[in-house]
């Protein structure tokens, strides 16, 4: 690999966020279909720019090849990190630069005094393997709900 360099993303790199997290959602396990670019583009802008959006990026030798769409959220329990939306480009993916990156994030957010990093992910995924390695828990008693009309 070449030079990493962990940067945060706004709204100017809303473009090249969507197109990462395309890639990374195109193919297997997820086969997202993403070839409405203006939903893309409107998806990638809601997830990256809450009031109290904190994005992340990893480049390597100018490309980037991991996002963190997120946003802080202030609770009873102190400050979290939400994050709505990460990925690596799949031709980074297995190689550690998503831990790397993840650890570059809680580095990044301890310095701000967050005290946790919230996030959802399918547990038939690789990404719940991945986050249950880098020491994220299972929530037992929570349960994402949907009602569809």
């Amino acid at each position: 690999m070449g030079e990493e360099k962990f940067v945060s993303l706004d709204s100017s790199d809303i473009r090249e966020m969507a197109d990462l997290f395309k890639a990374a959602f195109y193919g297997e396990p997820w086969n997202d279909d993403w070839s409405d670019d203006e939903q893309l583009v409107k998806y990638v802008t809601e997830k990256s720019g809450s009031v109290c959006a904190i994005n992340y990026g990893m480049r390597v030798d100018g490309k980037l090849v991991a996002i963190s769409m997120g946003q802080i959220t202030h609770w009873w329990e102190g400050t979290n990190y939400v994050i709505e939306e990460l990925c690596v480009s799949p031709d980074c993916q297995g190689i550690g630069i998503g831990t790397r990156f993840m650890g570059l994030i809680e580095d990044d957010l301890k310095k701000m005094n967050v005290k946790g990093i919230f996030l959802q992910t399918d547990s038939d995924k690789p990404a719940f393997k991945f986050y249950q390695k880098n020491g994220f828990n299972d929530i037992a008693k929570h349960v994402s709900m949907f009602k569809g009309f």
